[in-house]
């Protein structure tokens, strides 16, 4: 349904059927990872003017992949992560590549 590069593709969906008998499907709820859980590659100080999905694109080579720094830095309003130049933006690999074998954190 999704791209694997999409925040949405591991998202489960689920049915409904509605009073009028309308059968809707849809995504459910997607929870976000916990950042301590994503295994740290680098950090990114934000510079005056910055914006958040040009950093992606140069540290992910795809600005659609800013959702991946708004996970790993815990920002329910991305724009807050470039507001302040100087701020220290933890870079991460994804929930998926961080889990070691088993589903647990990776060891260091």
């Amino acid at each position: 349904m999704f791209e694997p590069s999409s925040r949405y593709h591991a998202v489960p969906t689920t049915t409904r059927t509605l009073a009028d008998g309308r059968t809707v499907t849809h995504l459910r709820r997607r929870f976000l990872p916990q950042p301590e859980e994503l295994m740290a590659v680098g950090e990114h100080v934000v510079a005056a003017g910055e914006r958040l999905d040009r950093i992606a694109a140069r540290r992910y080579g795809d600005p659609e992949q800013s959702w991946r720094i708004a996970d790993a830095n815990r920002a329910m309003c991305p724009d807050e992560l470039t507001a302040r130049p100087g701020r220290r933006l933890r870079i991460t690999l994804p929930a998926e590549a961080s889990a070691a074998p088993g589903g647990g954190p990776a060891a260091c």
